[in-house]
């Protein structure tokens, strides 16, 4: 009986020598082929360049497994266990869950057959152990090879270093970046803050390493926290703890640094430098004394998002007479470049500044009694105005069959793409393309898959509601409020908010109270992570909250008596 066969393969294409390897690995299969007769060649999975230790990181390996879930072939042919991983872990599990589906992997070098012997399973063990600890051998020396180089003071990195341009392998000065670098250390050691130094560059108009206008504070901290200015190296900042993952690491001691003098000429001195270390433990010393019994953290900071998009950061807003404290939350973009009327102020320029105003913790909790006795309470008038939605959701079906067709397309384009790459290579292995047409036209055709794959994000993006979505949603918040709201008047907590709340939007005229999903809500519940959704939300309720509401509210929270409420406020409710 005839078989349909997969071969795959995995090689640097990085050096000649690899390419040659990579010719000899199709002859080595073709010859193999030839010997079965009744064996059809469905595709060949070639990895390019790319480690073994992981399966993540080889895109036709992931490919080669979707294409066996979908009954594309029942063989899969590979030279050696490592080649096929060099993780036992992923090795057997891979293998494990490709004979469930009745897919056998054939390891010619190693001559195991995942069907057919008995102790198969024991053989590729020994043998994927074996390939394991070769990547373990193979990291232990590429990082005695480092260390070399290390001593040497040959600089690693992309270069971008502000003060710098990369010459080659050496780091000479920038003249202009340079002054900036001087300007920073010149007003710290003069007594300048970090707000004073960042301000007094913008007003400059100086410009980061990436070349933008605005500055913030922990920016010009590192970099004055940087030795790499006083002529020094620090290698180890980051390691790799596990050389199977390959996921870098802050080093905090757990490896050892090592630290040389580099080949680059020093902007400032090493005792300017060191002066500088030591006024800022001076600081940071007084400031861990400062905020000792600081500002807890709230459910707040989790749930609210500026309308720039940016996180919200907790300040202190107000002391009353009788010491208690009152809260308010700013957009964190604001804290690091300062808020648009004190860059005003100072002069300095406010393009691209957010322009939200602070909110306060009141307020939250106003709209949080409000939003959850309109759900509670009153319900029944909730649901009668989701109804109406529903009869007002009239669809948009023509836009809705534009963006599928669009959709399917640019999805049809890419695998057309990815299809062209694999017959680009066949064509170079086979020795009618040449090396340099072989990488120009590969750039050109990858530059174009990336360019499809926005499109197509953005396609998917474009969320239309249908009616049936529109339903569904609706539905589904019926049930929670019926089923699953467990609220008393008057009786908020964290808890309630953490569950039934997605994000609070906050703008300067309203608060977007954007709600979760039933699955969501489950997942909370039972402690498990659940994935933000990215569709587009519906409205369900728009409510203005008025002084009376507030003084209606200060029954169930003292934090609300005294609160001076100029103006009403919008909330909006969104599902």
């Amino acid at each position: 009986m005839g078989r349909m066969v997969a071969i795959y393969a995995r090689v640097s294409t990085e050096h000649e020598a690899q390419i040659s390897a990579l010719e000899n690995q199709v002859q080595y299969y073709d010859e193999i082929l030839k010997r079965h007769p009744d064996w059809t060649l469905y595709d060949r999975y070639i990895d390019e360049g790319i480690t073994g230790t992981s399966i993540k990181k080889r895109p036709n390996f992931l490919r080669m497994i979707r294409d066996a879930e979908n009954g594309c072939f029942d063989l899969i042919i590979t030279r050696e266990v490592s080649r096929f991983a060099r993780n036992t872990v992923d090795t057997l599990q891979q293998t494990r869950e490709l004979k469930k589906i009745g897919v056998e992997v054939y390891f010619t070098e190693d001559n195991i057959w995942t069907f057919k012997d008995d102790d198969g399973e024991l053989k590729l063990t020994l043998m994927a152990t074996l390939a394991q600890n070769e990547s373990k051998k193979i990291s232990q020396r590429v990082k005695a090879g480092q260390r070399i180089t290390f001593l040497n003071g040959v600089f690693y990195g992309s270069g971008n270093i502000l003060g710098y341009d990369r010459v080659g392998k050496d780091m000479v000065i920038n003249p202009e970046q340079a002054k900036v670098v001087r300007l920073m250390y010149d007003m710290y050691l003069s007594g300048k803050g970090l707000k004073q130094i960042k301000d007094e560059l913008e007003r400059r108009g100086m410009t980061t390493s990436t070349g933008l206008k605005i500055w913030n504070c922990s920016n010009i901290s590192r970099i004055l926290k940087n030795p790499f200015y006083s002529g020094t190296i620090v290698y180890r900042k980051s390691y790799i703890p596990d050389f199977l993952e390959q996921k870098h690491k802050i080093n905090h001691g757990e490896v050892e640094q090592i630290i040389v003098e580099g080949r680059h000429e020093p902007i400032v001195t090493k005792e300017e430098y060191q002066k500088v270390l030591a006024i800022m433990g001076d600081h940071n010393k007084h400031n861990t004394k400062k905020k000792q019994g600081g500002i807890p953290k709230t459910v707040w900071t989790k749930k609210l998002q500026c309308s720039c998009n940016s996180s919200m950061q907790q300040k202190r807003y107000h002391k009353r007479k009788d010491g208690t404290i009152t809260y308010c939350y700013q957009c964190y973009n604001q804290i690091h470049t300062g808020s648009y009327n004190n860059r005003l102020k100072k002069g300095l320029s406010v393009d691209g500044i957010c322009q939200t105003n602070i909110v306060q913790q009141w307020k939250l909790k106003v709209s949080a009694y409000f939003v959850f006795d309109k759900l509670w309470l009153e319900k029944s008038e909730i649901i009668e105005s989701m109804n109406k939605i529903i009869e007002e959701s009239i669809t948009v079906e023509d836009e809705v069959l534009t963006l599928d067709i669009e959709t399917k397309e640019c999805s049809s384009r890419i695998k057309k793409i990815e299809s062209k790459l694999e017959k680009l290579l066949d064509t170079y292995l086979s020795g009618i393309l040449n090396k340099d047409d072989y990488v120009l036209k590969k750039a050109e055709l990858e530059k174009e898959k990336v360019d499809l794959e926005i499109k197509l994000t953005n396609l998917r993006n474009k969320n239309v509601l249908t009616s049936k979505t529109v339903k569904e949603r609706i539905d589904d918040l019926k049930k929670i409020i019926k089923e699953n709201l467990d609220y008393k008047r008057g009786t908020l907590n964290d808890e309630l908010i953490e569950t039934f709340v997605d994000k609070i939007v906050v703008y300067n005229d309203k608060l977007e109270w954007h709600l979760n999903y039933l699955n969501d809500i489950i997942k909370n519940k039972e402690g498990k992570e659940s994935n933000e959704s990215n569709t587009q939300k519906i409205l369900i309720a728009k409510y203005c909250i008025t002084l009376d509401d507030i003084i209606e509210y200060t029954r169930y929270d003292k934090e609300l008596r005294g609160v001076k409420a100029y103006k009403p406020f919008i909330v909006e409710i969104y599902i």
